[in-house]
């Protein structure tokens, strides 16, 4: 379980770095730091907080996210520079925001007043089963794609005591597609991030186990350790 994000509250201006992928809390993002204008917020913000904001755009239809758009504030953790300039950074996805303009500056790169928001207060009743069953049936997708890939890697340790952390950790575990990352990141509903993430497992469930059961027996050489009555 990674250290609870540190939790960015009320309005501010941040730096906005738009990027055809979606970034969650508790989320890692590595980074190769190229352009003039990123290299320049990456000198700024490290001699500030060492935080900037991620958007998801299309590049194909614009190269600057809309007001009232859903990102993800990131920090900088890791800096590895070249010596020509580019950097390879490390971060991890804070609190989200929604943006509400941008600022005109003489900053090479974008910069918005933005607002942070985290899920809406609700019920706690049924959450601990949703995030039990979420728990469950990533185990069974990752333990899947674990004898599938040759038991390699190791498997996440997630925590069923924090579903809000939860329901970003498996969403990013489980590389969506970045328009379902997205909707992820938009809910403001810790129970509809649950139920939704149940509805996509039992789907892969579904999908990887019976591949699972076909390799193993590919492994044995086609013999399954199942009993088969005639």
């Amino acid at each position: 379980m990674p250290e609870t994000p540190e939790k960015l509250v009320g309005t501010r201006l941040l730096p906005i770095f738009p990027l055809p992928l979606v970034l969650l809390p508790y989320e890692l993002l590595p980074l190769h730091i190229f352009e003039p204008r990123y290299r320049r917020m990456l000198t700024d913000i490290t001699a500030a907080d060492r935080l900037f904001g991620v958007n998801h755009i299309d590049p194909e239809e614009s190269e600057r996210p809309e007001p009232g758009s859903i990102g993800c504030a990131a920090a900088v953790h890791d800096i590895q520079p070249m010596p020509d300039g580019r950097s390879n950074i490390v971060t991890t996805g804070l609190t989200r925001y929604q943006l509400v303009g941008f600022v005109e500056t003489d900053s090479p790169y974008l910069i918005a007043e933005v607002e942070f928001f985290e899920d809406v207060a609700h019920s706690e009743f049924g959450i601990a089963e949703l995030a039990n069953q979420a728990v469950a049936l990533f185990d069974r997708v990752a333990r899947a794609a674990h004898e599938i890939s040759g038991g390699h890697g190791k498997l996440p340790d997630l925590p069923r005591s924090e579903p809000e952390a939860l329901s970003f950790l498996i969403s990013a575990a489980f590389s969506l597609e970045p328009a379902e990352k997205l909707r992820m990141l938009e809910m403001r509903s810790t129970r509809e991030r649950l139920e939704r993430l149940r509805e996509i497992l039992v789907a892969a469930v579904e999908k990887i186990e019976p591949s699972a059961e076909i390799h193993r027996i590919s492994k044995s050489n086609g013999h399954s350790k199942k009993k088969v009555d005639y």
